[in-house]
């Protein structure tokens, strides 16, 4: 089963004093990206959040944000009340020199440097192991919509590499009449410009099968075909991560069709060629969005 590189997962559950909120989302990108945002509650975790993530949602352009409410009896942050009490008798005495009321005088005092700093509280491991089946939940929220969106995609491809297939069968159907033709081409070009009776018939078939295998296009065909169905059997195989497996399979297809449409010198041909070219391009598009 395949899966997309987009989408989205949230969790949230309360422990004790404290609320952890996940939310992550995911993006199509070559390879694994990480926007992080954390509390300075985990900061001393980051390296296993990072490695966590990475572990289930393999590549992509991530982002992960994440939350800790506490409630009154936490301490997400310090109040130096010795600093506090130090400042305000100052103020207080240069109050009484200016005669200056000082009710309102607590807010101001607040803001003053070093008066209220980040609490350096960090989670306990026990906290912290809860909080990962927070993180687990929202990832698996987020691989569950990936797989969903495989689904389709997977339909999609499916149908686009059984397009080029089809097309393929049909240049077989053209191809007996197209070596004919070109055989009687060649002939009425030479009784033309060269004349029936100065015609070597040894050297001319030689150069003719010559010729017609330059043009020959029957062992691109046959790798056209193991290229399709090497393409759908990575898609039905029990790995995750198929999407750059598949893209180069692609490529090889790609090759093999442009091939195709350079020896052709058939319309019908050439029409089938153009058929595959934009099933072989809506592929790679979609392709993009594989993990």
């Amino acid at each position: 089963m395949l899966q997309s590189m987009t989408g989205f997962g949230r969790a949230e559950q309360s422990v004790g004093d404290k609320t952890f909120f996940v939310e992550v989302k995911a993006l199509n990108g070559k390879q694994f990206e990480l926007q992080l945002k954390t509390p300075s509650l985990l900061k001393p975790f980051e390296f296993d959040i990072r490695q966590l993530i990475q572990e289930h949602l393999i590549r992509g352009s991530v982002d992960c944000y994440i939350v800790i409410k506490q409630n009154g009896a936490s301490k997400p942050v310090v109040i130096n009340t010795e600093l506090i009490k130090g400042y305000y008798a100052q103020i207080n005495q240069l109050a009484e020199e200016l005669d200056i009321d000082t009710n309102s005088v607590l807010s101001s005092l607040l803001r003053l440097p070093e008066v209220v700093n980040p609490s350096t509280e960090v989670l306990s491991e026990k906290e912290f192991e809860v909080f990962k089946t927070v993180l687990l939940k929202a990832i698996t929220e987020l691989v569950a919509h990936r797989k969903e969106e495989g689904v389709i995609l997977e339909k999609d491809l499916l149908s686009r590499i059984e397009n080029i297939r089809l097309q393929e069968e049909a240049i077989l159907q053209f191809e007996p009449n197209r070596i004919i033709r070109i055989k009687e081409e060649i002939n009425q070009l030479l009784l033309k410009y060269v004349g029936k009776e100065n015609i070597d018939h040894n050297r001319m078939e030689q150069e003719l099968i010559y010729y017609m295998e330059k043009i020959d296009i029957h062992e691109e065909q046959i790798r056209l075909r193991q290229h399709c169905e090497y393409f759908a059997e990575v898609i039905h195989g029990s790995e995750i991560s198929k999407g750059k497996k598949l893209s180069f399979i692609l490529q090889e297809v790609g090759r093999e069709i442009n091939t195709t449409g350079s020896k052709a010198y058939d319309v019908e041909i050439q029409k089938c060629v153009v058929v595959m070219k934009d099933e072989l391009e809506k592929a790679k598009e979609q392709i993009l969005n594989i993990l």
